[in-house]
């Protein structure tokens, strides 16, 4: 198991376990990252899609469960290829996969090169503009490191036009033009008889096959059960690796990731009539036993897991049972009502589970009205970080970030793209 280190002060007078034990009784929460989980995920994921590559992607920071530890665990594991959404991302992922390929989403942009070629990561291009200056610093310092082009299928967001990419297919055909992907994005992958997936299936596979002999994707991780005619040569998994569910229309087929434990900062009795919490919206309808638990919104625990005289919020786990919210999730407190326990089952100190122990990230999703991507990436940095298995993949140190390259010059407007 392996911590953060820079929240595990260590002293010589105990054992590595004591001196954790010691450091995470200083925060009010535990974040458990399960890297086993991870790879066994994305291990099923690659089955699930053979014979297409399975890459992995690691924006927003792994989906808040630690970019580099993920990227290190799932290279060890196999996986070749990541993507992030920006630069600064590529440059973290590149510190812990030395020789993995790395796509960059969020695109490319003037004077940005030096950048890209300083840490080997590729653009993904979705526009002519973009093309064309990537296509000048190319020619300008002979660089090689290749790109992707990204092509609108429906998504309305990022990509070339169908007619852009068509306009651009001469340049491929001519040879030595760089590119190492094509790909698209689904809109409603995860519905799995929406007619938007088959019309953006054939969109993609009509333009992709002009693109000869370059390497196509179109999947994220719904779009991998969708079958193999959605495969194409490699696919992109994001939430499904960190154990959201990829078919919501069926049971979870991946294994959970992420446990969150938060702790018992004091237990107190009210009475009946009695309310909890900002704006007194509970009230106790017996003698009620709280415990205060140390999370709130500043943590990634959303309000609206709140209760309220009509409405039953969210559930954790104390020793071993469900105990509803009580009253508004605060900034960093929350209120669980702990009447039914046993005596003394739950003390000050005691760690209660918000996120395991049957609680997934799909259900708590539910009750903050929101989907799991938005539930991982939102989990703060307030908790302690705990990582177990993935070969004991240590936590790096913090990346020197190198200063600005000079600006380069370019023409004021980019030349044609060549054909």
């Amino acid at each position: 198991m392996a911590s953060d280190p820079k929240m595990i002060p260590q002293t010589g007078l105990l054992s590595a376990e004591a001196n954790e034990a010691a450091a995470l009784a200083a925060y009010g929460g535990v974040l458990t990252v399960d890297l086993d989980a991870i790879i066994a995920n994305w291990r099923k994921l690659e089955k699930t899609a053979v014979p297409a590559e399975c890459s992995a992607v690691v924006k927003a920071d792994a989906y808040g469960c630690g970019a580099a530890q993920v990227a290190r665990a799932l290279s060890k594991a196999g996986c070749k290829t990541f993507f992030v959404a920006t630069i600064e991302e590529a440059r973290t992922v590149r510190a812990a996969v030395p020789e993995a390929a790395i796509y960059v989403l969020g695109g490319y942009f003037q004077n940005t090169g030096e950048h890209y070629a300083e840490i080997n990561c590729r653009p993904v291009i979705g526009d002519l503009n973009e093309l064309a200056e990537w296509d000048v610093f190319c020619r300008r310092t002979g660089w090689s490191g290749g790109a992707a082009i990204h092509i609108d299928t429906g998504m309305n967001r990022l990509g070339l036009t169908i007619a852009d990419a068509q306009a651009i297919i001469p340049r491929i055909n001519a040879g030595d033009h760089g590119i190492t992907l094509v790909m698209s994005h689904l809109v409603s992958a995860e519905q799995l008889n929406s007619p938007v997936n088959a019309k953006q299936l054939a969109a993609f596979r009509g333009i992709a096959s002009e693109f000869a002999g370059v390497p196509a994707a179109l999947t994220n991780s719904s779009g991998i059960f969708l079958g193999a005619p959605f495969q194409f040569d490699l696919v992109r998994p994001g939430a499904a690796l960190y154990g959201v569910n990829p078919t919501p229309e069926a049971d979870n087929p991946m294994q959970q990731v992420v446990d969150l434990k938060a702790r018992i900062v004091q237990i107190r009795s009210i009475e009946r009539g009695e309310t909890v919490g900002y704006g007194g919206t509970w009230t106790a309808r017996r003698p009620t036993k709280l415990a205060i638990i140390a999370v709130g919104y500043a943590d990634g625990y959303f309000r609206a897991a709140s209760s309220n005289d009509g409405t039953r919020g969210a559930e954790v786990i104390v020793a071993g049972k469900r105990c509803p919210v009580a009253g508004r999730v605060s900034m960093d407190l929350i209120a669980i009502d702990i009447t039914d326990l046993p005596p003394n089952a739950a003390r000050r100190g005691h760690m209660v589970t918000l996120l395991g122990e049957g609680i997934t990230v799909d259900e708590l999703a539910h009750h903050f009205g929101t989907i799991g991507y938005e539930v991982l990436t939102s989990l703060g940095r307030r908790y302690a970080r705990v990582y177990k298995g993935g070969n004991v993949v240590e936590p790096l140190p913090a990346v020197e970030q190198p200063p600005s390259p000079p600006p380069v010059e370019q023409p004021a407007s980019p030349p044609p793209l060549p054909t």
